[in-house]
């Protein structure tokens, strides 16, 4: 979830040290206009329905997209056709997929909340046109905020000593928690870019997780049951040819945050929180230093290279009427008087005092957001760290990231920018 968009703040100073062809960003905020929208009624309701879990009205609206245009269509579909070979031989002899447009689909809570933004490709089978097929594009990142927890997040992770290369390669795994689910796209990026990568998703909000699954493109084969065996026996046809076994290394666990952490026991390599609510709030006892949530999740954070990555966003009242005097790090953050103690909280209990580890916040670019990172391993010494050293190590690091991974973006534009160490 984030907050609007801060004018006049369009264009960044891109650093490079080398000349890479990067590939087109279809997430790029350039494209925000298609669906950013400019009255609730603006674009087609897809899905509209109330939630028994206090986000009020939940819907999904589709707005046209530009990219990719209609010449780019055909290489998808002889994609598409040499999947169907591959999953069932003679599959498609009834009839080829085809393309039938890109939208935009954007997550609302309360018509006026938006809380996610995904891309998507409609496609049909030509004996069945009225059979329409949703699949999220994982590549596509529209949130800046998202490109920001996971350029901050896995650069942090790397410069904790873990083998992230082996982990892209699929020659490890990468064990990832994602608290909060909203349309998928986090989750979604990570799995299909890092072939290691097992992905748990816990989502309180039965509504929400239907809506990124019908609504949405999610792969529907992800969810699991209480009983934590997964939905479906096994994917529909469909999936497989669309998700090539990606959705395999997903779990997606209809669960409250909080049970679900002091009930699991297994050791995450990187966790990522984003919990907003309904009413836009961070539930306190996902950030009260003294909850049994922050305390089992730094039991369940690797104790060498963990590292917790979280969003906050901003908030009207940093100085209020009641003689608040903010600190030092609220006034150099947009954000509300409780920031603070959110990132001190999260430090505290997961890095402890004098502990192997550090904290810092970044600010989002264009919106009104600020990603949290907490990471253990960074300096194993305890040696003593700078800014400057700190922001060097990461800004290293993420070149090689963006390389390796081939991102469409570049990862230090979601680093640099008001970097500040937790103290």
């Amino acid at each position: 979830m984030w907050r609007g968009a801060r004018a006049g703040s369009r264009c960044l100073h891109r650093f490079s040290t080398a000349v890479r062809r990067r590939a087109e960003d279809e997430g790029d905020w350039l494209f925000s206009s298609e669906w950013w929208g400019s009255a609730p009624d603006d674009g087609n309701t897809v899905l509209r329905s109330t939630s028994g879990m206090g986000n009020g009205v939940v819907s999904v609206v589709a707005h046209p997209s530009s990219r990719p245009s209609r010449m780019h269509w055909s290489k998808m579909e002889r994609w598409l056709q040499q999947r169907c070979e591959e999953v069932h031989s003679g599959y498609g002899d009834g009839g080829n997929l085809r393309i039938l447009g890109y939208q935009w689909r954007v997550l609302r809570f309360n018509d006026v909340t938006r809380q996610s933004t995904a891309k998507v490709m409609l496609s049909y089978r030509e004996n069945k046109p009225g059979s329409v097929y949703i699949t999220q594009q994982p590549h596509c990142l529209a949130v800046p905020y998202v490109k920001s927890m996971i350029s901050a997040g896995l650069t942090t992770v790397a410069s904790c000593n873990f083998d992230i290369t082996s982990a892209l390669q699929g020659k490890k795994n990468m064990h990832i928690l994602c608290i909060g689910h909203g349309g998928g796209s986090l989750p979604l990026f990570l799995a299909s870019k890092i072939r290691g990568a097992v992905v748990h998703i816990v989502e309180i909000d039965p509504l929400v997780i239907s809506a990124s699954i019908r609504a949405m493109g999610f792969p529907a084969f992800s969810l699991m049951t209480q009983t934590g065996d997964r939905a479906f026996a096994k994917p529909g046809i469909i999936d497989e040819i669309m998700w090539k076994g990606i959705h395999e290394r997903i779990h997606l666990y209809e669960a409250d945050a909080e049970q679900f952490i002091i009930n699991n026991t297994d050791l995450y390599d990187m966790i990522f929180v984003d919990a907003y609510d309904g009413d836009d709030i961070f539930p306190h006892k996902l950030w009260d230093p003294d909850s049994p949530f922050l305390k089992a999740l730094s039991n369940q954070l690797h104790p060498k290279h963990g590292t917790v990555v979280v969003n906050l966003h901003s908030d009207s009242d940093i100085f209020n009427d009641d003689g608040y005097v903010p600190s030092v790090l609220e006034q150099n953050l947009p954000m509300g008087k409780y920031v603070s103690h959110v990132c001190q909280a999260y430090k505290n209990v997961l890095v402890g005092n004098g502990g192997s580890g550090l904290a810092f916040t970044v600010a989002v670019p264009w919106v009104y957001n600020t990603s949290l990172i907490v990471c253990r391993g960074f300096g194993r010494d305890n040696e003593y760290f700078n800014r400057d050293l700190v922001l060097n190590t990461l800004i290293s690091k993420s070149l090689e990231l963006e390389q390796v991974m081939d991102l469409p973006f570049p990862c230090l534009e979601y680093i640099k920018k008001g970097f500040i160490l937790v103290d």
